[in-house]
């Protein structure tokens, strides 16, 4: 059937509230396609390939059903083009259509693909807003400046300002802009009791685990016949309504905790909303707005602490994220400050490793596809950064594994926070710690074949060694830093003895880390 207007819709464009679906067009086109390109262009986690599917083949079904045309391909139908080009090209062809639309991807090597489709296809090709983000995009620039340090507090206070988000008048809420400060708290084994059984969906995947399997696309992590995660706006609303009922009364205080001491450990106080909100089938601004009522509706029980602990991750650090990885693209995913080269030790494949920390978080992220920030960040993340391995394969490895993982927020998380591979364009210092750290935050430590209190001995916690040597390798880099003098000194004031046996411990730890 002939179409004057193609329209794409890409996997984490499922927003049923955008403009373009306002009014019936009958010479209106949905395109909605899984593509081999995107399911290929890093080794994903199984079940993060099975809830893009299953996102994308229900949000065709309410287009459907509301009037719109649609034309969603499988994996069976999309596998005779090579690539998304080659699609577009191929259905403009067919439907006759004289013009071609796409939002504007979140991820810089499609919007380049889709931009230079312009003067390649017979049809006009138009660029839209996907009217998602609370910063308009033709904004970027004026908050973020290419290779160049952005605090993150100005941002989010500027935030504050201009949406009036807990607010009074020209004051933040409580005379402070955040409580950061309170929001470290440990689990004490009283606390472990009450903390949630998460909400989980059981939406299918067998169909889309069929097509995985019949296209032998390579994947990671554990299979599943069901989809947990919101699939849809209904399902995303739901989770939402949860997280603020159960969940934000204590989100503030915990946000940093970890523990394996319960069947709940996996999920904790956290939404689990990153999905939903990287899929755009919620809105930042609703979900903010959700919290607030929420907090207001309390009579006290969720404190200021804990929603604006939440708030900050959607008002601040994702609209942060976001522009720090527009403006700083294509070169961001070349940045290696630290020249790190090792490889991936083998064990984040399959969790089969003595450090029980890394165990613990490797295998959640390979369960669920998904583990919190501080697992990311100071677990995995701070590993990665001591052992010096390698940014892109780092990378490769958390943008395929979790399932909200889409490059604008992934590659800043990974390169400049957990890496420190920019230099210092969003984090001030490396985010390097010790054993300490770990044993401070979590229970990991208990019950570990390492030792978290030693450096140097046989059972000696890894991250020790590792993390005084991190500091003496990159001395020259680290030494005129001052959020670093304090580590840097106690390196100094070391005795030589000290430095040489912590240097060949952590050598030879770095000589075998598949064996750690």
């Amino acid at each position: 059937m002939p179409a004057k207007h193609l329209r794409l819709i890409l996997g984490d464009q499922l927003n049923p509230t955008h403009s373009w679906f306002e009014h019936i067009d009958t010479e209106v086109v949905y395109v909605i396609a899984e593509l081999h390109q995107e399911a290929i262009y890093t080794k994903h986690h199984v079940q993060k390939i099975t809830a893009f599917f299953a996102a994308m083949a229900d949000f065709a079904q309410q287009l459907v059903a509301q009037g719109h045309q649609v034309c969603y391909l499988t994996l069976d139908d999309s596998q005779h083009y090579q690539n998304l080009t080659a699609l577009i090209t191929a259905l403009v062809e067919r439907y006759s259509a004289e013009h071609f639309s796409f939002q504007r991807p979140d991820e810089y090597r499609l919007r380049e693909q889709l931009s230079a489709l312009q003067g390649q296809l017979s049809a006009t090709v138009t660029e839209v807003d996907s009217e998602h983000f609370l910063l308009p995009f033709n904004e970027l620039p004026e908050h973020f400046q290419a290779q160049s340090h952005v605090r993150m507090e100005h941002f989010y206070r500027y935030m504050r300002k201009r949406f009036a988000i807990l607010m009074n008048g020209e004051k933040p809420l409580g005379d402070a802009w955040n409580f950061d400060s309170n929001n470290r708290q440990s689990f004490k084994q009283s606390d472990l009791k009450s903390i949630p059984k998460p909400l989980i969906f059981e939406n299918t995947a067998e169909p889309y685990l069929q097509r995985i399997k019949k296209h032998n696309i390579r994947t990671i992590g554990q299979e599943s016949n069901e989809v947990s995660y919101p699939i849809n706006r209904e399902q995303s609303k739901t989770l939402l309504d949860f997280f603020c009922r159960y969940q934000l009364i204590n989100f503030g205080n915990f946000q940093d905790a970890m523990t394996m001491a319960s069947p709940y450990a996996w999920s904790l106080y956290h939404s689990r909303l990153s999905f939903s909100l990287n899929c755009k089938m919620l809105h930042p601004m609703e979900v903010i707005s959700a919290a607030l009522s929420a907090y207001e509706d309390s009579d006290g029980n969720i404190t200021l602490s804990q929603v604006e602990g939440f708030i900050r991750q959607i008002l601040g650090w994702r609209e942060y994220v976001r522009g720090m990885y527009w403006v700083n693209m294509p070169n961001y995913s070349e940045q290696n400050f630290l020249t790190a080269k090792r490889n991936l030790p083998e064990f984040f494949w399959h969790a089969n490793t003595h450090m029980q920390c890394l165990k613990s978080a490797i295998s959640q992220s390979l369960d669920h596809a998904y583990a919190h920030h501080i697992q990311r960040l100071m677990i995995t993340g701070n590993f990665a950064l001591l052992a010096g391995i390698a940014p892109k394969q780092v990378d490769e490895w958390y943008l395929g594994i979790y399932i909200d993982a889409i490059e604008w927020v992934e590659l800043p998380n990974t390169r400049s926070m957990a890496l420190f591979a920019d230099g210092g364009w969003i984090a001030t210092k490396p985010y390097a710690a010790s054993g300490n750290y770990v044993n401070k935050m979590s229970d990991y430590c208990r019950g570990c074949r390492y030792n978290v209190k030693e450096k140097v001995t046989e059972n000696a916690c890894p991250l020790n060694s590792l993390y005084w040597n991190f500091i003496a390798k990159n001395y020259d880099k680290l030494a005129s830093n001052p959020r670093m003098a304090f580590p840097v000194r106690n390196w100094e004031k070391m005795p030589s003895e000290q430095k040489s046996a912590i240097s060949a411990h952590a050598e030879k730890l770095l000589n075998n880390l598949d064996a750690l």
